[in-house]
């Protein structure tokens, strides 16, 4: 009977080898799963020289030099890579040759390389959330860590496919507000655009003509041939202060009292304020529900939403409610405490909490704050285009009857000058 030499992590993380007698290797996956293992690597010993089952001798080519720590990639990437590499897992295929397999069917030259550099990592005895904490802008720590509890469970393939949903639901809803906010930013764009060329370019040729009859100009066009004077005369004073605005700001928000003032007031601003909330409502919950579904404690669940929080306020709360939760509180009662959720979703936990079935409330959860967060983008993205257009047709008013009047001014003047 063959013979097939394996390499396997077990449920402490722990690094297993050994030769098992059977008839092929998919027999000898199964072996090794029912030991709750993950298999890495089967090699059929018989095999001169060492072939890895599932490589063909293509990929023994020059690996790619190391890799950057500072390695970014799209998030359309990452969804594609951790898609496949679960659907080869749950197609019985090891770890060690899902990689080697992504590293040539992904042809993107930055994806291949981490591909290259996770897999090589694998082969020398690491485990494979160590290595992924080698990208730690690929990576994020939640990722990480749903790899690793999945790694511990024997369970890789379910969390993958778990980890393509968060990813997924994390994508839909940020490219929803996105493109809710696409078509106001445009027209605020165009229409500033607009009045600053009207005032620019247009004003001058026309009240230039004006002022040459002689006669004094109402004080509409005088207030519009000042405003011109200040934007064409003094633009780079503007431009001066702009860049100085920007620096300090960056300076205030550099220090850890000026980023918790300001990230606090980021979320009380009226329309935007409220899309943050709700976005954060969501995420929070949704990604503490698949941490809890996932075999993550809680504290440490605790730790991973406030990394992702990206807000300095949010996350010193978040801080003190862990606390409280270490002191023995429950997680509803102590997020009650800091006033930092609505009444409705430490409710709703509340519930989650007392009938056990916690991972699942906080997904409903996340359900109704999407929904919410969805509502409050349509209603703001259709209330900013006419408050735009209103604002717009103010300025364009004020110049044309700025314009009417000097020409009012001029017919007059003209009437009564003696011939």
């Amino acid at each position: 009977m063959p013979q097939f030499s394996y390499r396997a992590r077990n449920a402490q993380g722990g690094l297993v080898e050994g030769v098992l007698n059977v008839a092929d290797r998919s027999v000898a996956i199964r072996q090794i799963e029912q030991l709750q293992c993950i298999p890495i690597r089967i090699v059929a010993v018989a095999a001169t020289p060492e072939v890895v089952v599932g490589k063909s001798p293509s990929s023994a080519k020059a690996a790619p030099g190391p890799l950057s720590k500072n390695l970014k990639i799209p998030h359309s990437q990452l969804l594609v890579f951790t898609e496949q590499l679960g659907h080869l897992l749950q197609a019985g295929m090891t770890l060690d040759e899902s990689l080697g397999v992504l590293e040539k069917r992904l042809k993107q030259p930055r994806v291949q390389q981490m591909t290259h550099t996770l897999h090589q990592a694998l082969i020398d005895g690491r485990s494979f959330s160590q290595a992924l904490r080698d990208f730690p802008r690929v990576f994020s720590p939640l990722y990480v860590n749903m790899v690793g509890a999945g790694e511990a469970s024997g369970a890789l393939p379910e969390i993958l496919t778990r980890v393509v949903g968060h990813l997924m639901q994390e994508k839909n809803l940020r490219d929803r507000v996105q493109q809710a906010l696409i078509y106001p930013a445009f027209l605020a764009f165009a229409g500033s655009a607009l009045i600053i060329i009207f005032i620019t370019f247009m004003v001058p040729q026309l009240t230039g003509f004006m002022s040459q009859t002689g006669g004094v100009l109402p004080l509409p066009t005088r207030i519009l041939l000042e405003t011109n004077h200040l934007i064409v005369g003094y633009w780079w004073l503007f431009v001066l202060l702009v860049v100085a605005g920007s620096v300090g700001f960056r300076a205030f928000v550099r220090s850890d009292e000026g980023r918790l003032n300001w990230d606090h007031f980021r979320l009380r601003i009226p329309g935007y304020g409220g899309i943050k909330r709700h976005q954060y409502y969501a995420q929070f919950s949704r990604t503490l529900g698949t941490l809890m579904e996932n075999g993550i404690p809680l504290l440490k669940a605790l730790d991973l939403v406030t990394e992702i929080a990206a807000n300095k306020y949010l996350e010193s709360k978040l801080r003190d409610v862990r606390r409280a939760v270490i002191d023995g509180a429950n997680l509803s009662s102590a997020l009650a405490a800091e006033k930092l959720f609505p009444e409705l979703f430490t409710d709703m936990m509340a519930v989650g909490e007392q009938t056990g079935h916690f991972a699942r409330t906080m997904q409903t959860i996340a359900d109704v704050y999407e929904r919410e967060l969805d509502r409050t983008v349509q209603i703001i993205s259709a209330l900013i285009p006419p408050v735009i257009i209103v604002f717009i047709a103010i300025i364009v008013g004020f110049v044309v009857y700025s314009i009417l009047s000097a020409v009012f001014e001029m017919t007059h003047s003209l009437q009564f000058r003696p011939h």
